[in-house]
């Protein structure tokens, strides 16, 4: 019988958009992959690919061979799936991604009691801001601070509301002079998040129901709320940051919320995994698992559905 293998590994580097994105994914030397590449196409007869020195491009025998790839790499999957699903016990590697903030306030309350439940169970924990794509970097789930999911290939679970706000030290503002109107913040320095729109904006809405949107040209710009929220309280600029993050902070005087009388839009942490016709015992272990604790977790950072500062 032919070994099915290399069209798996030419699909794994269809779905990563190269060889060397494909081998660091699958822990294999590149010269292989390549090789396993060729073989392929010898055996077939075919080019499946146009090779250049930036990117891979499918030839057009090589879009419907892909197709049949694909099948085969679903079809070895729900296989594993069946034998999987038979084990009494998850075993397995569940690889997760998440957050900074969420990892280092929620996870780490929680992930250890996950594993000692489930002794035969590895976590790899991927730490990220940016947004992962769940099939082409194998996530199993991850979490996601959003309004809403719109991906209709995933399966999303809210957990829990997550409120935000406008955050400076109390020195900065004086300097400034207490804003009573979001406009009054229009010239002062600004922190924030990285966002990929390129477009830095804070909508906040009163308590008589005016709603505003703030345009600004941030000074300092990462990924990182723990940087974001340390140049604020040197005195570096304003900025917003989920209420949990800060609530030590106000306690100490070191940051004032800004404009409390304006409120931003909360997101939502939620998780999200693929649509599959059933989850690996340990993923589904794991989804469990934190749907049931997180909301408790973050509840002792100070995530609540309603933001009562």
């Amino acid at each position: 019988m032919r070994d099915l293998t290399n069209y798996a590994l030419f699909a794994e580097v269809v779905a990563h958009g190269s060889i060397s994105g494909a081998a660091r994914a699958l822990k294999m030397p590149k010269s292989t992959l390549s090789r396993r590449l060729s073989d392929l196409e010898a055996d077939l007869g075919v080019r499946l690919l146009n090779r250049t020195t930036r990117r891979l491009n499918l030839t057009d025998v090589g879009r419907e061979v892909l197709v049949h790839c694909q099948t085969l790499v679903d079809a070895a999957q729900a296989a594993e799936h069946v034998t999987q699903m038979v084990q009494e016990r998850p075993r397995g590697k569940v690889r997760i991604s998440a957050p900074y903030a969420i990892s280092q306030n929620i996870l780490v309350q929680i992930m250890p009691e996950f594993m000692g439940q489930f002794p035969d169970v590895a976590i790899d924990l991927v730490m990220t801001n940016k947004p992962v794509n769940l099939v082409e970097d194998h996530i199993d789930i991850a979490l996601r601070v959003r309004d809403r999911i719109d991906d209709s290939s995933l399966i999303a679970r809210r957990i829990i509301p997550s409120p935000q706000a406008l955050y400076a030290h109390p020195e900065f503002v004086m300097k400034r002079g207490i804003p009573h109107h979001p406009t009054d913040l229009v010239t002062w320095p600004a922190l924030s998040l990285h966002y990929s729109s390129g477009r830095y904006q804070w909508s906040l809405s009163s308590g008589q129901g005016e709603q505003m949107v703030i345009s600004y040209q941030p000074r300092l710009i990462t990924d990182d709320m723990a940087m974001l929220k340390a140049a604020a309280m040197a005195q570096q600029g304003i900025v917003a940051l989920p209420t949990y993050l800060c609530r030590t902070e106000v306690a100490e005087g070191s940051l004032v919320r800004v404009l409390p009388g304006w409120s931003m839009p909360a997101g939502i942490l939620h998780l999200v995994y693929p649509h599959r016709r059933g989850l690996l015992p340990a993923v589904r272990s794991l989804v469990d698992f934190l749907v049931a604790r997180m909301p408790e977790a973050a509840g002792a950072v100070g995530i609540r559905s309603q933001d009562d500062d």
